[in-house]
């Protein structure tokens, strides 16, 4: 039952509650401090959420941030720092800083401008949109590193024009059906009669073939872009994040987490107040102690070997026959009423082959969609893969939260990828000198700010890191990346990533039910179509 208030109270309530009659309401209040203070509050105590804020938040104004500087600095109770949430924006920021900032998949959620929808060609007060890190443009590379990023936005912008073309006459208009908002039927464009049927096919055309000439030329930009990212997410996540960001070897980085932390300030303050204390440093110079111990490992014991084959490599899984025991015992435990998994174990082991391929076969036809995940069963079994790939088809594989994600500094030690349709063109030449003025640069950078050197290196170099996976978000990752209107890069990788698993476990590999393994000529065209489509129903 809902609890009573008096006329008075309903008035004092009505700025911080969405409701004061009903028993699920939404918490209003302006003040962040205040929403998560009673989050906790509530938890230690009998009385009702709104009788805790006018009895205890109310008349004290600052009660919310009394309450946090006591939890979080006095006893340490982190966690109450998730209860409290923000969206931040930070823009004209490089690539190598957003990776940074996108590191961090757990609390926080990101939108990223995009390079597929948005060409970087647009200067402003006279200059291209990269970074120039105060550090290279104080030292004798500056001109040197100007002159390579120039080199590649030059590169870059004179070959859209050409691209484009080249991309609308290899794949005509002619060659596509398109809806038809009369009777809702794909007829090809050459039967379109109605003006606003071709006006949508144009729009729908043009989308597709315009995302696939700036896909195929964004190995050209080099990894100081600019561009802009969105952040949501809990306080324990952003002050983790500042206090990571505080401890970078990147000037840009840490002037960033500065920035950030002052804004933060003004909605969030109590909960990230930690990150540019005694407690963040501490945070802060751990992390560069474990970066200093890696690299003096790496130095002591990594050979010199560098991998220049663009590649994912499944290295390290389990037996089938050890997976699908794991996978079914799990699926009987789920199902189960207080049997232990050590018996649903037993039970599994005892399964005829057959009878376990049945089973995955059962559940894998259960699912409609990829929206439908596998259940957490699929949980019970993991795999390592060893990737070198482009930088610019890193970003789009690094969004992926489940798993667990190594990688180093970017280099142009592992060669470069070249997109088929530069040849096809006449600028493959150009793009080559792009990427060899660039390792000419890199290489002298390097020697005396390796991390510094990164903001030069182009999207396509190629990049070595590894992924560890359990089957679940395996299955999610490849059928995300393999629908028709992703890039063509990625979808290359997680086809391959498929194939691998599907060649160890061929049982299991079942439940990734809608990989998709064929090729498109225009990979946004369905997408487009399907956004016209929705734009003209409305």
């Amino acid at each position: 039952m809902a609890q009573k208030f008096t006329p008075k109270e309903r008035s004092d309530l009505k700025n911080h509650f969405s409701n004061t009659d009903g028993n699920v309401f939404a918490i209003t209040t302006p003040q962040q401090v205040d929403s998560g203070a009673l989050m906790s509050r509530y938890s230690r105590t009998n009385k009702d959420m709104r009788r805790v804020f006018l009895d205890e938040f109310l008349s004290n104004k600052k009660r919310g941030e009394e309450f946090y500087r006591r939890v979080l600095v006095e006893y340490g109770d982190d966690s109450v720092a998730e209860l409290g949430s923000a969206q931040i924006a930070a823009e004209g920021i490089s690539n190598i800083a957003v990776k940074k900032i996108e590191d961090r998949r757990i609390g926080l959620s990101y939108l990223e401008k995009s390079s597929r929808y948005v060409p970087w060609d647009k200067k402003r007060a006279g200059k291209y949109r990269f970074y120039r890190d105060a550090d290279i443009t104080n030292s004798k590379y500056a001109d040197s590193y100007e002159d390579a990023c120039n080199l590649d936005f030059e590169t870059y912008s004179k070959s859209l024009k050409p691209m484009l073309q080249y991309i609308r006459e290899k794949y005509p208009i002619e060659k596509y059906s398109f809806n038809t908002r009369a009777g809702g039927k794909d007829v090809s464009f050459t039967r379109l009669r109605n003006s606003q049927d071709i006006k949508s096919a144009n729009a729908i055309y043009n989308g597709s073939t315009r995302a696939k000439a700036l896909d195929i030329l964004r190995g050209l930009l080099p990894a100081s872009t600019l561009t802009n990212v969105g952040i949501a997410g809990n306080g324990r996540a952003f002050e983790y994040l500042l206090t990571i960001m505080y401890g970078s070897g990147l000037k840009e980085e840490r002037v960033l987490a500065s920035r950030m932390h002052k804004e933060l300030g003004k909605t969030i303050g109590p909960f990230v107040k930690r990150a540019g204390e005694e407690y963040g440093r501490r945070a802060s110079k751990y992390l560069a102690q474990l970066r200093t111990e890696s690299a003096a490992l790496a130095k002591k014991y990594a050979g010199a070997k560098k991998s220049s084959r663009w590649r994912a490599k499944l290295i390290e899984y389990e037996s089938e026959e050890k997976a699908l025991n794991k996978v079914i015992a799990a699926i009987i435990y789920q199902g189960s009423s207080g049997e232990p998994l050590e018996y649903a174990l037993l039970a599994a082991k005892k399964m005829p082959l057959a009878k376990k391929a049945a089973i995955i076969s059962k559940f894998s036809s259960l699912r409609n969609n990829r929206r439908q995940r596998p259940s957490r069963a699929f949980e019970m079994t993991e795999y390592t893969f060893d990737m070198v790939n482009n930088f610019g088809m890193f970003r789009d594989m690094h969004r992926h939260r489940a798993l667990t994600l190594s990688r180093q500094l970017l280099t142009t030690d592992h060669g470069f990828s070249i997109p088929k349709e530069l040849d096809e063109v006449g600028i493959k030449s150009q793009y080559i000198e792009c990427m060899k003025n660039t390792q000419d640069v890199f290489n002298k950078i390097q020697t005396k700010m390796p991390e510094q050197a990164q903001y030069v290196v182009n999207f396509a170099y190629n990049y070595p890191y590894f992924m560890r996976c359990n089957l679940r978000e395996a299955a999610h990752m490849i059928e995300i990346r393999t629908i028709p209107q992703g890039h063509a890069d990625y979808r290359l990788v997680a086809q391959e990533m498929y194939a691998q698993i599907k060649k160890k476990h061929p049982k299991l590999a079942r439940i990734i039910k809608f990989a998709d393994m064929r090729t498109y000529d225009l990979e946004r065209f369905e997408s487009e179509k399907r956004t016209e489509v929705k734009k003209r129903a409305r």
